[in-house]
């Protein structure tokens, strides 16, 4: 009878060689990060001079040609290693930051701009894919969510950070903050060059010709995986993009409680992340499944929102209602990334992770994308519409999940490897991991 072992202590000590210096990158990146998204169109504004029309157009350019790089950088990480392209990266983005003060006339600007973005578009393919070389096992489920805990974090208080440069200096500490952001990549990319991979038989030979994407399409239980996470990843667009338009228009609440609905998420965030992802992973639950209940969570929190949409209570309620329901979704954040972000890593086969991976990250870029325009047309119609829809979403995500569960390798679904108990009183021991289906 086959029994899961998630509970072993060697499971739950295993540590990452370099481990710290990774987080550490990821903290440091993080803050400069929070430097300027929150103020984005008026920092390349301030730093170029450019107006603010041309800062955009560009910025959206770019960002699209950024997304069409992302296969690109799944193919690098193949050939090269998810470390070394790491490490490129930052160093792009250093280079990027420290040029922008310099670009003060549209062609460098779009230049720099779109190196930059090249970079910051496929960053989030080469660090999951680093977290896939470097740990095994439940690991990657505790550096998911140190990760993403870290991020929120760090970009809390690089915005904390650059809110006191603008007291002190005014529009010109913009300058100063694209250079703070540029230090704060050199130093992750030196952190992070202390991180050692994992090797594995399937490590070694990563620089062998492969079928490349053709191997990924031929998946179809990853692609099915990968379509899940795009229903799932429409609410994860939910609190910045919908929110603060529900509040305005549908429930013409205050316009600060979406600077409190954000604060609240953040602290949970970046306060509880590890703890709740700890809590899941010693609970010996089902990457699926764990990645369903998030899932769930999300579907429940959209529907408090059609409940309260509906009732419309006096203001006071409102408020609590809000902050409840912001509460749940925050759960069901904790809760599915880390098991879907380690599920996602694990269930692509070593040899083409960083194609498995590229794959899976367009599903966030492509409801990143879709989200605004989806949304608002929804909203048109009634404001409880498009909470409808992602609380649908949210649960074809959820059945979806479960029903891949035995589609998916061993090893993706478990956080470690169902032990086998040949007899009573015999040792317990762990099959080999299955291939990845095709």
């Amino acid at each position: 009878m086959g029994v899961f072992t998630g509970k072993t202590a060697a499971s739950r000590e295993a540590k990452v060689a370099g481990e710290r210096s990774l987080l550490l990158g990821i903290g440091i990146s993080s803050v400069g990060i929070g430097m300027y998204i929150p103020f984005s169109l008026v920092f390349f504004h301030h730093v170029t001079g450019l107006s603010l029309t041309l800062v955009g157009l560009v910025m959206t350019v770019t960002g699209l040609a950024g997304l069409a790089f992302m296969p690109l950088a799944g193919t690098a990480v193949d050939r090269h290693g998810a470390k070394k392209v790491n490490l490129v990266l930052y160093g792009i983005r250093a280079l990027g930051f420290a040029l922008y003060p310099f670009a003060d006339s549209l062609p460098a600007f779009a230049a720099v701009a779109l190196v930059t973005a090249l970079a910051d578009r496929s960053f989030g393919v080469v660090q999951q894919s680093l977290i896939g070389e470097v740990a095994l096992g439940a690991a990657r489920d505790r550096l998911q969510a140190s990760t993403r805990a870290l991020q929120n974090a760090g970009m809390g208080a690089g915005a904390l950070l650059v809110s006191g440069v603008l007291a002190l200096w005014g529009t010109g500490g913009f300058t100063y903050t694209a250079w703070g952001n540029a230090l704060a990549f050199a130093l992750a990319g030196l952190l992070v060059s202390r991180v050692r991979a994992v090797r594995t038989v399937a490590t070694a030979a990563a620089g062998q010709p492969s079928a490349g994407y053709r191997t990924v399409l031929r998946d179809r239980p990853f692609l099915g995986l990968t379509a899940a996470n795009f229903l799932t990843a429409l609410g994860y667009s939910a609190l910045s993009v919908l929110f603060p338009l529900y509040l305005s228009t549908w429930l013409t609440a205050p316009d600060s409680l979406t600077g409190a609905a954000f604060t609240v998420n953040t602290v949970l965030c970046a306060g509880i992340g590890v703890l709740i992802a700890g809590r899941v992973r010693r609970s010996g639950a089902r990457r699926t499944r764990s990645a369903a209940l998030g899932a769930l969570l999300f579907a429940a929190a959209f529907t408090g929102q059609i409940v309260l949409g509906t009732l419309r209570p006096g203001q006071s309620v409102t408020l609590v209602a809000l902050l409840a329901i912001v509460v749940v979704y925050t759960l069901g954040e904790l809760v599915h990334s880390p098991s879907g972000g380690a599920l996602s890593v694990s269930a692509a086969p070593e040899a083409v992770r960083g194609r498995y991976l590229a794959t899976y990250q367009l599903s966030y870029s492509l409801a990143g994308a879709l989200a605004p325009s989806l949304f608002t047309a929804l909203l048109a119609v009634d404001g409880r519409l498009p909470w409808a829809v992602l609380a649908v979403a949210a649960l074809g995500a959820a059945l979806a999940l479960l029903r891949l569960e035995r589609h998916l390798p061993a090893e993706a679904v478990h956080a470690e490897p169902p032990a086998v108990v040949k007899a009573a009183g015999a040792p317990v021991t762990a099959p080999a991991p299955a291939t990845a289906a095709v």
